[in-house]
């Protein structure tokens, strides 16, 4: 799994953490019992502070997605997809809100919006 930082990104570091990790249990290139970088490791790894991955790690622990081990570490647990994809929908939401009112605010129709929508979503 290779986590990648952006400071153009509008979530914060361990935001994009814990999304990045989130993605990779969904696409299983993270299984169930895998064992996850340490923190301290996770943390030089990506040039980032320990209490930025240790907040990463502590928020992907409340989703049940990880889940530490006294005195071996932390492992990815079995997921439940519905609740992580409810969990991606809510994240998106936030952000059509945000880029819709932008939109609107540039004066662009919903007509021009959803064209600009099938465009990008096709190309991508």
């Amino acid at each position: 799994m290779k986590i990648i930082i952006s400071d153009q990104s509008t979530f914060a570091i361990y935001e994009q953490i814990v999304n990045q990790v989130r993605e990779a249990i969904l696409k299983k290139e993270l299984v169930t019992g895998e064992a996850m970088p340490s923190i301290r490791m996770l943390a030089k790894d990506l040039g980032v502070s320990v209490i930025t991955t240790k907040r990463a790690y502590e928020e992907l622990e409340k989703e049940h997605l990880i889940e530490a081990v006294a005195g071996k570490g932390f492992y990815v647990c079995g997921i439940n997809e519905e609740r992580v994809k409810e969990k991606q929908t809510i994240l998106l939401e936030e952000q059509f809100a945000k880029l819709i009112q932008d939109a609107k605010q540039a004066g662009l129709s919903l007509e021009q919006v959803q064209d600009l929508v099938t465009v990008l979503y096709e190309e991508i």
